[in-house]
């Protein structure tokens, strides 16, 4: 089947999906309901008399915001696993890898404990605190992998981005125990959520995800060769070091926004760079936007599945894709093992 044939179904899966999360839940919405309510929200066409008008508060304030977002995160997360993965030439390799979900978890466990308040930022406080530690913490990953490697090898960017994490999670673990009162909400946050999220939160991550997305295919090419080994892309005159440190960064920018508004949500960018590569090949001008569309239509899915599994009840968003995510992870441990 050819790359257009398969993109094109691939990006009427990824609309179905939208309109199944829009449309299922405790109250169902028809497709066609659904479309009459966003034309009179753009273009002020009055609603048939079938249609009640709290739907449309329902479906314009409520879901569609919740599922837009989910779309948002589920694409940036694959993309950066999809990026990180061949930068780091490990199929079992992550961003949160990097620290990026620990120091934003830490960040956010900061203001959580302390009470921290801001006028000025209002709901934005703690995503832009998760995101400052997000950084931080990648930035310290990089400063130490070059103080130890000039040549940031591989595999000294995955043991320092270990050690980083492991540290932050155990300073989190601290602050949770040290303070009961708000150890559940730390405890969801690292779980992820996508309730109650509003339209503020799309529109934060909407302009990061598509221009960091475009960054990544401009540096289609270098990651292709990078896939066939350090030694293969130095001979092809590519600078690693400074290849790394940019689309590092780019990945810490993306990762942390996504996390700072919606919680930590893992396996999504291991299980679907796989998925993707499986079907479009490896080439990075196809495999990218791959991952942003299959990558939104899987976490679309686990939130529906989060939603509506046990109603009234939601399940953490993080608890579902784990479920999905850690036998997918055995899978690719021991199928290398077979390999080798």
């Amino acid at each position: 089947m050819k790359t257009g044939v398969k993109m094109g179904l691939l990006s009427l899966t990824a609309f179905l999906a939208l309109l199944a999360g829009i449309g299922v839940g405790s109250v169902q919405v028809p497709p066609g309901d659904i479309l009459s309510i966003v034309m009179e929200r753009m273009f002020a066409i009055p609603l048939p008399d079938h249609i009640p008008a709290s739907y449309s508060a329902m479906v314009l304030d409520m879901r569609l915001p919740r599922v837009l977002l989910a779309f948002l995160t589920g694409a940036a997360l694959a993309v950066c696993g999809g990026v990180m993965q061949s930068l780091l030439q490990n199929p079992l390799a992550s961003p949160f890898g990097l620290g990026v979900s620990a120091g934003a978890g830490l960040g956010a466990a900061f203001v959580i404990v302390l009470g921290v308040t801001s006028a000025g930022l209002g709901i934005f406080l703690m995503p832009a605190v998760s995101l400052i530690f997000a950084l931080g913490t990648v930035f310290l990953v990089l400063f130490l992998s070059a103080k130890l490697d000039r040549g940031m090898s591989n595999v000294t960017v995955i043991l320092v981005g270990m050690v980083i994490s492991l540290f932050c999670n155990a300073v989190i673990s601290l602050l949770a125990t040290s303070s009961p009162a708000h150890a559940q909400r730390i405890q969801l946050w690292q779980l992820g959520s996508f309730s109650m999220r509003e339209w503020s939160a799309v529109w934060a991550l909407l302009p990061v995800t598509i221009l960091i997305s475009l960054y990544f295919l401009r540096y289609a090419e270098e990651l292709d060769v990078m896939t066939f080994g350090e030694e293969q892309a130095q001979a092809m005159g590519v600078d690693l070091r400074k290849v790394k440190g940019r689309l590092m960064t780019a990945v810490a920018v993306l990762v942390g926004t996504a996390v700072a508004f919606v919680g930590i949500i893992g396996f999504v960018d291991l299980i679907v760079p796989h998925m993707a590569r499986r079907f479009f090949g490896a080439a990075h001008r196809r495999l990218i936007p791959a991952c942003a569309l299959l990558g939104g239509t899987f976490l679309v899915l686990c939130d529906l599945a989060a939603r509506t599994l046990t109603p009234p009840h939601e399940i953490p968003i993080g608890s579902i894709t784990a479920l999905l995510g850690a036998p997918f992870f055995l899978y690719l441990f021991f199928a290398g093992r077979r390999g080798r």
